[in-house]
């Protein structure tokens, strides 16, 4: 297991929001966290990037407790992308990558070949080599999305926690970043766990999916084996069919109507 999470309880002051959880995330994987708005995916993605301390249990990376392990340590194995993140106006798409770079600066060690060698790598690998000098703000949603996980890539990390990267994209930009992200689990052997509210995307391009309700862990497992009539009922209170999808037989989900 790359990440684990032994019965987790995550709270804002007074406000309970994720109690008594348990999961494992393993090496290699794609991991997509699904479940109605308010559950707790995001808080619990912060938690499982050392964004947030639990109040209680504790997450592990790697076999050892990551509150425990230097931050500077836990940003070269471990790259978080939130939700809509944002850049000081004028940004280039070179300089943001370039922040990638900065757990593997010290004030021994500054910028080197090997930080120039990632930079441009992670620009290729998500296809923006040509856009290095543009400023953030020329792109379209879909490149700027790549922009942020190329920056997360140039950390040199093997697991990427990606917080709802599809956001305020449409449909067609929304593709493009989750092929990205098979693209660097299958190509570049990264573990990845994301948060998604599409369920027929999140099954296409997922192994393994974890739902959530009211903060605790519902179901997970192969998309076929979560994405059941049943549980869209339990955990989404939405009536649905589930049929294979024509395309890539995963389930794809056919709204009825919401379970009154």
């Amino acid at each position: 297991m790359r990440l684990q999470a032994r019965d987790v309880r995550l709270a804002y002051g007074e406000r309970v929001i994720v109690d008594g959880l348990d999961l494992g995330i393993e090496a290699g994987t794609v991991t997509t966290i699904i479940g109605p708005n308010g559950c707790g995916k995001s808080t619990l993605l912060r938690a499982l990037g050392r964004l947030m301390k639990p109040t209680g249990g504790e997450v592990l990376l790697d076999g050892k407790r990551i509150d425990k392990i230097p931050t500077r340590e836990v940003a070269k194995v471990l790259g978080m992308l939130p939700q809509s993140p944002t850049a000081p106006e004028g940004l280039t798409v070179a300089d943001l990558v370039a922040r990638g770079r900065h757990p593997h600066q010290t004030w021994y060690r500054q910028w080197s070949s090997d930080d120039e060698s990632s930079v441009t790598e992670a620009l290729a690998m998500t296809g923006l080599a040509d856009l290095a000098e543009r400023p953030l703000d020329e792109l379209s949603g879909g490149q700027r999305q790549r922009a942020w996980i190329s920056m997360a890539l140039a950390q040199g990390t093997d697991l990427l926690l990606l917080d709802e990267p599809t956001t305020f994209l449409d449909l067609s930009h929304q593709v493009e970043v989750l092929e990205l992200v098979r693209h660097l689990h299958q190509e570049a052997g990264r573990t990845i766990v994301m948060v998604l509210h599409d369920l027929n995307l999140a099954a296409r391009y997922t192994d393994r999916l974890v739902a959530m309700r009211e903060g605790r862990v519902v179901a997970a497992g192969t998309p076929h084996e979560v994405l059941t009539e049943d549980l869209l009922r339990g955990v989404f209170d939405l009536d649905a069919k589930v049929i294979a999808d024509p395309v890539a037989g995963t389930p794809l989900v056919v709204p009825i109507g919401r379970r009154s």
